[in-house]
């Protein structure tokens, strides 16, 4: 018997995370879950229906969970369902290539051809987009966000709620405060404190003390 699983998120972003545990064994949607706009609740998409937040208490011994937001607003959103007693399930696309030496903590999404380097190590539901590369030994904090194509070299560490754009490039052995922002195409060839936005080529902070939320 398939695991059920409940996707955070009614978003076009939920609807790719949808079509990709379609191809994992073991694992079948049963639902979405909204925390934002009540009038989405009692609705279908995809042909499964979408739950108010606050009426996923029913699940909690029978369900898992995973969260597709891309944003730093996955840290609220998955606090929020944990302490409703909702359990995340770490889910990892058969084409993506982790490492057995690698550790994914609970509730990461590891999607379709992207790759896990040896020794590194995933934070609570980080999210690792489509055909992303994560080097050998790294650490990625807590509800980081992994975008398509982007490279994450070896010898990283990458703070809690980070946020790497499409086709971004971080150097091997530079280090990346918590709650930073690189944007798409960057290359980070220097260390970076916390909270900033960093863009271009190379990469520049263009702001500083952004939140994340």
């Amino acid at each position: 018997m398939n695991t059920p699983v409940l996707i955070l998120g009614t978003r076009l972003l939920a609807v790719e995370v949808m079509d990709q545990i379609a191809d994992m064994p073991g694992y079948e949607v049963a639902g979405f879950v909204e925390n934002m706009d009540r009038r989405m609740a009692g609705r279908e998409m995809e042909g499964c229906p979408v739950y108010w937040i606050d009426d996923i208490g029913k699940f909690v011994k029978t369900h898992v969970a995973t969260c597709a937001l891309s944003t730093t607003l996955r840290k609220s959103y998955v606090e929020q369902a944990m302490g409703m007693g909702l359990r995340f399930r770490t889910l990892v696309h058969p084409t993506a290539r982790v490492s057995s030496r690698a550790t994914l903590s609970e509730g990461c999404f590891i999607s379709a051809l992207s790759a896990i380097g040896t020794h590194t190590t995933l934070g609570r539901s980080v999210f690792v987009n489509r055909g992303a590369l994560i080097g050998h030994h790294t650490t990625i904090g807590d509800y980081g966000t992994i975008q398509p194509g982007a490279n994450v070299a070896g010898a990283i560490t990458i703070g809690e709620q980070c946020y790497i754009g499409m086709g971004a490039m971080v150097l091997d052995k530079h280090t990346i405060g918590r709650g930073c922002v690189i944007g798409a195409g960057a290359v980070v060839t220097h260390d970076l404190p916390d909270c900033v936005l960093a863009m271009g080529v190379p990469a520049k902070i263009i702001k500083v003390g952004i939140e994340a939320k």
